[in-house]
């Protein structure tokens, strides 16, 4: 089925789209006791706001007070139910014990030749974009009781609530008291979205005008180094979602990039990183993008000082920095002291998850290598689909249909990995980005009501361009003994027709034979068959197929900014719905401070004298071996 990107069954929200969409508790508590307190508070003037469901829900003017309402309650409204213990879930569990275990997709086909029709969808985008997304998710061990089940835990689970939520700017990330609004970053339509009660796309607009001023320039050669040459390449220094999302994206559109100027990125502490990066590089030419919000991280701050020292080496005289560095960052006194001009830092906020920060200010870098209109391309991209994804009915939304497939192999059959596998070169970096955004998003143990949850979470995220990947792990994949349920991502059209489009056509018959080989499998009769009359009867089982491998196949027109940015935000999305239904906090990442906080004890440890005995036998061992071997610089 055709889903417009503007689909038709669209939600009559007025002027504020994403202001209050709220869940019946929120409905009930704002329809009795707020509306008291509101009118001894003398706060009686409304408008309507339209209709969310059979609900008249209406704006109070006085912003700030209903802000905190919705902060305060937003934990509460949704009574939190561990996901193992939904009706649906035990509804699930009894259907893959009787049924759902012996599905065999290529049988799905022979009972339904019309399966292909009835288990894809098509994502439309705008005219403005002319985005065509299929997802086929016909090659899984799914039926029509399977998705109906599924379909109705996400109901269950509350998933549509949720998502309201998080676009009507609650504090769904309630461990660190913030509101979950990427999604404002690429809204380019003209409706506010709000936290706190403000209005945060004026600040979203202010930033993205900045930035499209200050990549122009660049680009333009209007910007100069300090001995008045144009800049030719970008070292962009960040950490996490500063420098994978970055990396990702440039990578991805290499096409667009503009002849003689070349991003890099230095992110690991280790100094071979920046050192390899620098030998390449002329300081007379080269622009330094220091991406920390806070400015302190302690990974980029330490490559950032290297990084300048380098270049004074080069330039002399200080005054020089601020002609070649710029800041990503809130902290203003810290980027004037490194020696930033204030002008030149763009800034994001806290409700910008890093995993989710390439819409901002963090992409600067992709801004100026693409240029700004691409970069609003990629915005307008993510738009789109943020726009399929609220308004869709479930059973025909894209990112939910991928995340309850998804969980279906994950909880039931056991499975504890999910391959991302472009058949384009330029979404190499692709599986990597996701690997951050699902893993560090859903690999949590503990439950939204602080119990330990009693289902697996996160599956582990990795992969390979094709054809690369068959020549190293597809093995496992089809002969092994794991399920590993596969995305299998190609583009129809190359921007690089090679030979008539021979090395093309090469790769996505690939592409379909391999999601076709993990379905239907080679049994002992195909094998002897192709054997002939030299049957060697020890060698058949060894060539033997099992088949029954569960794929999602999606066939986009180009990898053009606009469908890169659908691509991305279809994954957030799914990562979402996931999340949701876990009852998981999936834009908190506690989990990576542990390590960093033990690292900054042992730091010193290593330049002391005498023996380390501060910490188990085994830390103190590696400790002790490192300094009696340690060269010392």
């Amino acid at each position: 089925m055709i889903i417009n990107g503007e689909t038709k069954r669209r939600v009559n929200l007025g002027k504020v789209p994403f202001d209050i969409i709220a869940s019946d508790l929120w409905r009930k508590h704002f329809q009795t006791e707020t509306e008291h307190s509101l009118k001894t508070r003398k706060h009686k003037k409304r408008e309507t706001l339209g209709l969310c469901g059979k609900f008249h829900i209406k704006r109070i003017s006085n912003r700030s007070h209903l802000a905190s309402l919705s902060s305060s309650f937003s934990h509460l409204t949704l009574k939190m139910v561990l996901a193992n213990k939904l009706n649906t879930w035990s509804k699930l569990q009894q259907y893959y014990d009787s049924e759902g275990k012996n599905i065999v997709i290529k049988e799905q086909f022979e009972k339904d030749p019309k399966r292909f029709e009835k288990y894809h969808r098509v994502f439309k985008g705008t005219d403005k974009t002319n985005t065509s997304i299929l997802f086929d998710f016909s090659k899984n061990r799914v039926t029509d009781e399977t998705l109906q089940l599924l379909l109705e835990l996400a109901k269950e689970a509350k998933v549509e609530e949720m998502r309201n939520k998080m676009f009507a700017g609650e504090h769904i990330n309630f461990t660190e008291d913030r509101a979950v609004l990427h999604v404002a970053l690429r809204n380019l339509s003209d409706k506010p979205i709000y936290d706190n009660g403000e209005d945060v796309m004026p600040e979203v607009r202010e930033v993205l005008a900045h930035m499209k001023e200050f990549s122009e320039s660049v680009r333009s050669g209007e910007w100069k180094g300090y001995t008045g040459k144009r800049i030719t390449d970008i070292v962009n220094i960040g950490i996490g979602g500063s420098d994978l999302g970055p990396v990702m994206v440039t990578e991805a559109l290499k096409p667009y990039a503009q002849e003689g100027l070349k991003p890099h990125y230095v992110s690991n502490i280790d100094g071979t990183h920046l050192a390899e990066v620098l030998k390449s590089v002329n300081p007379e030419t080269t622009l330094f993008i220091i991406a920390s919000k806070t400015f302190t991280t302690q990974e980029t701050i330490t490559n950032a000082e290297s990084a300048k020292s380098w270049f004074l080496d080069a330039a002399k005289d200080a005054s020089h920095v601020a002609k070649h560095f710029v800041a990503l960052s809130t902290n203003t006194e810290l980027v004037t002291k490194f020696g930033i001009d204030a002008k030149n830092m763009f800034k994001f906020w806290d409700w910008v998850g890093g995993r989710y920060s390439l819409w901002s200010a963090i992409g600067l870098s992709i801004a100026i290598t693409i240029g700004y209109q691409n970069f609003e391309d990629l915005l307008r991209g993510g738009h789109e689909m943020d726009q399929h994804f609220v308004n869709t009915p479930l059973e025909e939304n894209i990112p939910v249909l991928m995340a309850l497939v998804g969980l279906w192999y994950n909880n039931f059959f056991g499975a504890q990995t999910e391959a991302i596998l472009p058949y384009d070169q330029y979404m190499h970096r692709f599986p990597a980005y996701f690997q951050q955004g699902n893993m560090e998003s859903n690999g949590k143990y503990v439950s939204r009501s602080g119990e330990e949850v009693q289902a697996q979470t996160g599956p582990i995220i990795w992969g390979e361009p094709g054809t690369n990947g068959q020549h190293a792990f597809y093995q496992l994949i089809h002969q092994g003994t794991k399920m590993i349920p596969c995305d299998f991502l190609a583009p129809v059209e190359t921007f690089n027709p090679i030979s008539h489009g021979v090395h093309h056509d090469i790769l996505l018959s690939n592409f379909f034979a391999q999601t076709e080989a993990l379905m239907v499998g080679k049994n002992e009769q195909q094998v002897r068959a192709e054997m002939g009359a030299n049957v060697q009867e020890n060698i058949v089982p060894h060539k033997v197929f099992k088949g029954n491998k569960p794929t999602n196949s999606f066939l986009f027109q180009k990898l053009t900014p606009a469908t890169l940015g659908s691509l991305i935000a279809m994954y957030e999305h799914k990562i979402f719905v996931q999340g949701a239904i876990w009852d998981i906090n999936s834009y908190d990442q506690w989990g990576v401070e542990l390590g960093k906080q033990l690292a900054k004890a042992i730091l010193p440890e290593l330049t002391s004298s005498g023996h380390v005995e501060s910490h188990d036998a085994s830390t103190n061992g590696l400790i002790n071996y490192y300094k009696e071997h340690k060269k010392h610089y």
